[in-house]
This record gives C-alpha cells, structure tokens and sequence, in this order.
C-alpha cells in the first residue's frame, strides 16, 4: 500500500498541500468546515500525522529535551523527590509543546544516550561532574542545565539553597539545647563530589562550628536501601549516642527513626531527628517528620525555563531556590541522662 502523504488529502479535498498542512499545524488559518473535512478525509485514508524525522529535519529541532540522571530510573521513581522533579519537569515542557527524553548513564553500555539520541537540550540532574556522558553533550554543543549539580562554565544552574537550609536544621536542634549532634549524611567520593552533599555539609558546620559543636557523622551510601538504617544504627548504638541528628534527606531520616525505634529509643523524646527535603511522605510519617522544605515543583519550571532561554540564544541567570525549616513533632528539647 502506498503511503499516505499530505499531497493524497489535499487530491481528496481538491486543496493545496499547504492548505492541508495547515489543518494540522496552523488550524486558525481555515474554516472549521475546511479543516472538518481535510481532517475526515485523512482518517478515511489511515493518515497517522507527519514524519518525526522529516519535520525534526526541517524545523532543526527534535522538539525534545534530554534529562540525564546519575544511576537507573527504578531508582529515580523510588525517591520521592527525584520523582516529582521529573514530573514537574514533563508538566512544564508539555506546556511549552516539548517531550521529555530521559538519557540514562551510559557506564560501560556501547549505547550512550548522551552521543546518539536527539534532543535539542539537555537538563543534568545530580550528575557527576566528570562522568563521560557530560563530554558527549559538551562535543555536540548543545545547550544545558544543571540542576542540583556543579555546573562549568557556559551551563547554565538551577539550586536550592542547600547550605541555608542545613544551618537552619542544625540551628534548630542547637535552639532546643541539643549539644551531642550527630550527622546521617551521603556518602561520596572526592573526584565527583554530589553537589546538595556537600553544601548540606557545609550548612550544618556553619552552624555547629559557631556554636562549638563537634558533630558525629557517618556517612552512607544512597543504596541499597539498608546503608542508611545500618549507617544510623552505628551512630546511636553507643553510650555518648547523640540527642538529635541532622540528616542529608527525608528518607535517611526515616532510616534513622527506624534504626532508633530498634534500640528502643523514642522519637523525639529520646532522640530529635530532622529530615531535609519535605517529601510528600515527611507530614505524614509517625511522628510527623521535622524538615527543610524545598519547592522541587518550581526547581522544575525554572530548569525548563533556563533550558528553553538558552535554546532562543539568550544565557539565563543562575537559580538559587529558597529552603524553609518546616518544624513538626520529630524533634524537642533533649531530656537529662
């Protein structure tokens, strides 16, 4: 069967080609009644829309923005955060009449993502700063954000204020007279430092430092999803154990409230605990999880606007998200022991 082209409408019709290429992409520009019938027509021929590649071709655009992640999707969906930014990412490009393609780390795959899928731009997400899927995306040239991630110089960033959000957890516990405090945060390596780990970090000793505080802190890694609980265990399954804790996110918190649930500590009357994030789980967890509040819904539309400035040519500003301390039943003043 031979294809149905834009040309056999418009010998159905009797119109032009342009007249029925209108009908689906410039609609306004012909009567209801036209485009009723050019649009009945090509269903009558099995019409399935234009060539993808075709109009990528002509219009010099896929119409698509890339979305590179560290590790696998299944990990992405299982962190609450990860995956609302991945939602209000979709939600905005949609808007914008843009799809979402997510490029997974290549590793050692002969695929790579970053060099052979078409995509007009590219947000990075909690990327390593020298993982070899950034040098395919700098060689191509294409436009790019960083989000939650060490940019360099020509891409564009888009943050939270991680370091202002830390001090104000750890100056928390320091207000309610917590002096033995320990810390549950990310395990990284030197070369490819994660970005909200290190200023999370850098928040919390702000704080501590200028109080005279020498905090205990053990740090884990992101999986499996054990590290964490067994990170927290080794912190509080001590004599000097500390009365509140600082964690680099909700779910390490939630670990850590596990872990002291087990030794039979209480939260918070035996131990204060402060997630960072506020996932959607945070309100609702027992107790109600203390945390540093981000607008992950508004780091996504600032990632899709930065990203759609610098595909128009324009450089936008760097972001930088405020963080709010959301206090809820997960800490208190510590008691005497």
């Amino acid at each position: 069967m031979a294809k149905v082209t834009l040309q056999s409408i418009a010998d159905r019709v009797g119109v032009s080609r342009m007249t029925v290429s209108n009908a689906f992409s410039r609609p306004d520009q012909l009567s209801a009644d036209l485009r009723e019938r050019i649009l009945a027509a090509a269903d009558e021929l099995g019409y399935v829309g234009p060539d993808p590649a075709a109009r990528a071709l002509a219009r010099g655009r896929t119409g698509s923005v890339g979305l590179l992640i560290n590790g696998t999707l299944s990990e992405a969906f299982e962190d609450a955060v990860s995956a609302a930014f991945l939602a209000s990412v979709s939600d905005a490009l949609s808007t914008r009449g843009m799809a979402l393609t997510l490029l997974p780390s290549s590793a050692d795959q002969p695929f790579v993502a970053a060099r052979d899928v078409a995509v007009d731009g590219v947000l990075l997400y909690i990327c390593d700063p020298t993982s070899p899927d950034i040098a395919w995306l700098e060689r191509r040239n294409l436009p790019m954000v960083a989000i939650d991630h060490v940019g360099r110089p020509g891409i564009a960033e888009v943050h939270v204020d991680d370091r202002g959000g830390a001090r104000l957890a750890a100056e928390h516990l320091l207000t309610l007279g917590h002096r033995r405090i320990g810390i549950v945060t990310l395990e990284t390596k030197p070369e490819s430092q994660n970005y909200p780990a290190r200023e999370r970090m850098l928040g919390w000793q702000d704080a501590l430092a200028a109080a005279g505080v020498d905090p205990v802190v053990v740090a884990t890694a992101y999986q499996p999803p054990r590290a964490a609980y067994d990170a927290a265990l080794s912190l509080l399954d001590r004599p000097d154990r500390p009365t509140g804790v600082v964690c680099f996110s909700d779910a390490f918190a939630f670990a850590t409230i596990r872990a002291a649930e087990s030794l039979g500590l209480r939260v918070p009357q035996d131990l204060s605990v402060v997630g960072f994030d506020d996932s959607v789980l945070a309100a609702s967890s027992r107790p109600p999880l203390t945390t540093v509040h981000q607008e992950v819904p508004a780091k996504g539309r600032a990632a899709v606007e930065a990203i759609a400035e610098l595909m128009d040519g324009r450089q936008p500003e760097p972001v930088m998200l405020p963080t709010t301390l959301v206090v809820r039943e997960s800490t208190t003043a510590p008691t005497s022991r």
